[in-house]
């Protein structure tokens, strides 16, 4: 199930969810990410981690080719580009 549909159908708070940004330092695009993710959560109220592909050796088997990869409550939701309004639904904002 998308978490896109999950946040929908389980009605959880969005101060409840966690949103995880997968990237590693100098990459643009993560900085642009994380500009709308802090935002976001800001307004929300969603807990924010961040973890680094340089520093982990699977993440980086999984994800090198995405960066950055946005996560809610551990799945997947978007990467390289973060839309405002689609990452606030998917955290179940109304």
């Amino acid at each position: 199930m998308s978490p896109l549909f999950k946040a929908r159908v389980d009605g959880k708070d969005p101060a409840d969810r966690t949103v995880t940004l997968i990237g590693k330092p100098g990459c643009h695009l993560c900085d642009d990410a994380r500009v709308v993710i802090e935002k976001v959560t800001g307004e929300l109220g969603s807990s924010v981690e961040e973890l680094d592909i340089t520093q982990d050796d699977e993440l980086y088997r999984k994800y090198w080719e995405q960066i950055p990869v946005v996560l809610v409550d551990g799945e997947q939701h978007d990467f390289w580009r973060v839309d405002e309004n689609r990452l606030r639904r998917a955290l179940g904002a109304r």
